[in-house]
């Protein structure tokens, strides 16, 4: 979504809006409409940048990402986290 390059299903995170926050679902399991993306703070900034997730869940107005963004670098290790400093 964010970088627009095409992957196989597996590889891709499932995102959902849920009361205005985009949330992840790596199981898939929850209602309503979902858009993919690639797991990397990269196509994160890339689709917040181009205002890919209210056009994808068809809503008007700023979504907030903090939470996916918090499971992204969780998952990916992609920012330094408080226990990871020296």
């Amino acid at each position: 979504m964010g970088c627009r390059k095409r992957a196989a299903k597996h590889e891709l995170l499932r995102v959902t809006a849920v009361e205005g926050v985009c949330v992840p679902d790596p199981r898939g399991a929850l209602p309503g409409r979902g858009a993919h993306l690639h797991p990397d703070l990269a196509c994160l900034d890339l689709a917040v940048r181009r205002r890919a997730f209210p056009r994808a869940f068809r809503l008007q107005g700023a979504l907030d990402t903090e939470r996916l963004r918090g499971f992204i670098e969780e998952r990916v290790g992609g920012a330094p986290s408080a226990d990871r400093l020296p």
